[in-house]
Order: structure tokens, then sequence, then C-alpha cells
């Protein structure tokens, strides 16, 4: 199949980090800024070469018109502050890469920066994402958290596939054992399933070791044109395709006859033909996925619905030794959001950019040439986006 849109038009030349902690010690803005100056210095570009500036927020946030003037740039060609979670993560990305290649920008730096643990909590103290208005109705009974809500659809999985506990759990020991070979990763100490097991509840069917890290960090990205890029510091990975697509609004009823009606499959189901089709490349060209993984469950329902095996079948593929390192296919290899750390769906791009530069040392997928990196697959605040991403020639 022929790739269409954005295949070959925007590539991503740089990407910067700072530590991930659980108490910064530094303002959100300051993250970001950090972050964005390592992505630049990365890709061998200034502050002066910056016409885009682009963010996702809920929650802690700090916006362009912050962080562009406090780094100097105070009248970008285009800036993008896309309100929404973990779902709009890779579509603030997408969208930079559609401004580069319709000339609107020539350089755009993409970022998210959080003190989601030392300050503003995600999902804690009862808050709502704004704009969330019907959660009036559920407060009432006690619905309130991401992992209350993520666990209704992980339940329906279990009861309509036998989805089993341990196949929770073998992800969650398998990303673990990869963040042992990832200095900056929050938790590196390697757990056993017994060890999972015995941690305790969160909200069934999640345990402590189910659920996502608290962290306080920022990444950052350039993206430029393809033909830039190549002329840049570093090695360019290109934007092969980016999508988009809706979700399930735990927020309020599904339609009747529409996605909504079967929680066991997301929405990811609808973007992933897109995404393919794009890029002109399908589920066996993928060396290696960054699958969202805010809790465990989403890795095995975006196993099913990005086509690397049947529904129902993600519990067991996700027991297997496909998803190792040196399997048929590594899954989140930095040791992902439950391990090393969560900046809100962005650092499963810098870590994919890594694996297709060849820069991820001992868990370095060898060979890697394709890279799906993905968004929260669109439960809660609905919508969810994802890119395929190819090492540049």
């Amino acid at each position: 199949m022929a790739g269409t849109g954005l295949s070959g038009a925007a590539s991503l030349a740089g990407v910067g980090r700072t530590p991930f902690s659980r108490d910064s010690g530094a303002s959100t803005t300051a993250l970001a800024c950090r972050a964005v100056l390592a992505a630049l210095d990365d890709a061998g570009l200034g502050v002066g070469d910056v016409d885009g500036i682009a963010t996702h927020r809920v929650g802690d946030s700090s916006p362009p018109w912050v962080v562009g003037p406090a780094l100097g740039i105070d009248d970008p060609a285009w800036h993008l502050d896309q309100f929404g979670g973990g779902g709009v993560s890779h579509a603030v990305v997408g969208q930079a890469a559609m401004a580069v290649a319709a000339g609107v920008a020539e350089v755009v730096v993409c970022y998210r920066a959080v003190n989601a643990r030392s300050e503003f909590r995600m999902g804690g103290k009862g808050r709502a994402p704004a704009g969330a208005f019907d959660l009036q109705y559920q407060a009432p009974y006690g619905l309130l958290a991401p992992v209350q809500h993520y666990a209704v659809p992980a339940r329906a999985h279990m009861d309509a596939y036998g989805t089993a506990p341990e196949h929770f759990g073998a992800i969650a020991v398998r990303q673990r054992a990869n963040a042992a070979a990832n200095p900056r990763a929050l938790k590196r100490d390697p757990f056993t399933l017994d060890d999972y097991l015995a941690s305790p509840w969160i909200s069934e069917p999640f345990r402590l070791l189910d659920c996502c890290l608290e962290t306080d960090g920022a990444c950052a990205l350039v993206v430029t044109s393809a033909e830039r890029a190549r002329d840049l510091r570093r090695p360019p990975v290109d934007i092969a395709a980016a999508a988009w697509a809706g979700g399930h609004s735990t927020y309020s009823p599904p339609a009747p006859g529409g996605l909504g009606d079967d929680l066991t499959t997301s929405s990811a189901a609808r973007l992933a033909p897109r995404l393919y089709a794009m890029a002109g490349l399908g589920p066996t060209d993928v060396d290696t996925a960054e699958l969202y993984d805010c809790f465990t469950w989403t890795v095995v329902v975006q196993l099913e619905d990005y086509g690397f095996c049947a529904k129902g079948e993600g519990g067991p593929f996700a027991a297997s030794e496909a998803m190792d390192i040196g399997g048929a296919l590594p899954v989140n290899t930095h040791g992902g959001f439950l391990s090393e750390g969560y900046v809100h769906g962005i650092n499963h791009v810098v870590e994919a950019v890594d694996q297709l530069r060849g820069d991820a040392g001992p868990r370095q997928v060898e060979g890697a040439e394709v890279a799906l990196s993905t968004g929260q697959p669109g439960y809660v605040l609905a919508g969810t986006s994802a890119l395929l991403l190819t090492a540049g020639r």
C-alpha cells in the first residue's frame, strides 16, 4: 500500500529531557525550558532557529506563551496549546509535522513539562479535568480517579476474554526489567510475578504495580523538514505517519451502536488502519512499540487494536516472550510509564527516537527501523493519537 499525507515531509531532529524525579525542586516552566534547550542542543540548533512551539495540558502545565518568552521566543509563527490528556500527547507532534509540511513553521519544539508528584498531582485531591462538567454526576458515587475509570474497561476485558492478573503482572515485571537497563528510570529494582501479586490493591483489578508513576520532569522534541534534518547534528527520525481518533468518554454514556458500546475495544482499533495506510506499513513492519501504559491493561488492549494479535489474545501475548527485547515485538523498552516515569505521553516518543537512532544502549532493539508510539487509547477524556516513526535515510 502506498504512503500518503505526512510520509517523508517532517522529521524529529532532536530530543531533550530533564531528570525524572518525585521532587524536582524547579518550576514547571523551568523544567520545560531545560528540556527544550537540551533538544535544541541535541539537534545542533539554537533558540533563534525556532519559529514554532507546542504542548498539551491537563492539570500541571506551562503554556507556549510562557515558555516561549522565557526562552526568548517572543514571536513564533505558529504555536499550539492543546487541551487534553495523554490521548493528545502524540497529536501535538503530528500537528507540528503538519505545520512544517504546510510551510507555516520551519523549526517547531514540542514539549511536555509536569510536576505531577510534588505539585499538581494528576487526578489527585478530587480534581477533575477542566471541561469534564459531567463528573458532577459521578462524584457522589466516588468515581473520581483515573485508576477507577480504567478499572471498568479492564474488568470488562477480563470478563469477556479471561484476561488474568498474571497477564497484567507479566507486563509490569518485564517493563521493570527493561528499566533496569535505563539509567534515567525512576524505578530500576527488579521484582517477580509473586511480588506483583502481593502488591496492594488500588482499585480492582489494579494493584499498585499496575499503575504508572507520579513523576516530575519534562521532555522535548524538535520537528523540522526532512531535508533540513538531514543536515543537522544527529541522525534524523522521519515522521512516517500521524493519526487521530475519537474515543470513549467515561464521564458520559456511549452512543447506542457506537464503539463505546464495547469497552473491550479501544478507539485505537479505528485509528490503526489510517495510521498504517498513511505510512504504507503494517503491524508486521513494526520493530518496536512504545504503547501508552498509564495502567498495564492499556498495553493489552493496544496489542489487539493495533493488530499485533487477535481480539482477546492480548493477555497471553503480553505474557509471552514476544515483547522481550530481542523478541518479535519489544514493547516499552525504556520501562514505560510504569517504571521509567510518566511525562504524560511524550517520553514514549523520545524512547522511540533513541531506538531508531541506535542510542538505547543495553536496551537497544537490534536493527530497529520502524517504531510505533501511541497516546492514551481513548478512554476517560475521549480521543487518541499515535505516530509511526522510521529511521531517517
